[in-house]
């Protein structure tokens, strides 16, 4: 599911349709969580499909780290992909702001953490654009892209959560572990499927007005308080 203050409009012919910002959406506000009502096709379920649905499914989907493709049920699946996105995907499988979002700005993600299995040529228009997305993306661009990651999410406690509630309890536990220091960070290397211990490990932002232990129950409570209020 995608952040609530976002919609489907028209881009252009070439691009067709992206997502764009209704309200502004701060650094560190989770924007996309994959919840229960997700579609997934497994390996073999894809090859199942005929040619049209196989195209369907190469355009609004996604590979997570078990090879399955996930297709989101709302217009999550309509997010354009920007060399210099303002959201990316986290080991944690939620995406996170990583600037803020203002009204009227395009919601764009870095398809290279989509586990692509083929090179795709893209323009993106943006000063850094690479060119061409490879399937060893992130082998190449994890230590930057995770430094992006951890700036964000060292806001996540600042900031109005509406999904925080749809995310499962693992996921809840470890962001709450690693920002009170009592877990590693999760690289994006986890969507790859590589462990995470083979990369260099980010400290999380310790409070200066609580201790290490005390931290992650703030957290929580901050982030509880985000959820109900979003009710």
């Amino acid at each position: 599911m995608i952040h609530p203050n976002t919609e489907l409009r028209f881009v252009s012919p070439e691009i067709g349709y992206g997502i764009f910002a209704t309200a502004r959406i701060p650094k560190g506000t989770i924007v996309y969580v994959k919840d229960q009502l997700e579609i997934e096709l497994t390996p073999r379920q894809y090859t199942r499909l005929d040619v049209a649905h196989r195209r369907l499914a190469d355009k609004f989907s996604y590979i997570d780290q078990r090879g399955v493709r996930i297709i989101s049920w709302d217009h999550a699946k309509y997010v354009n992909h920007n060399c210099d996105c303002n959201t990316m995907s986290t080991g944690y499988g939620f995406e996170i702001a990583l600037r803020d979002i203002e009204a009227g700005d395009e919601v764009t993600d870095e398809y290279g953490l989509f586990n692509i299995p083929v090179e795709l040529q893209i323009s993106c228009g943006c000063f850094n654009c690479r060119q061409v997305l490879r399937p060893d993306d992130i082998d190449n661009y994890h230590q930057i892209w995770d430094t992006m990651i951890v700036s964000a999410l060292q806001e996540a406690q600042e900031v109005h959560q509406p999904l925080w509630e749809l995310l499962d309890a693992a996921t809840r536990d470890g962001v709450l572990d690693y920002l009170a220091g009592r877990e590693d960070y999760r690289s994006v290397l986890t969507l790859k499927g590589k462990t995470p211990g083979k990369v260099r490990r980010f400290p999380a932002k310790r409070s200066s007005t609580a201790t290490s232990n005390s931290s992650g129950e703030l957290m929580l409570q901050t982030l509880r308080a985000a959820g109900d209020s979003a009710g």
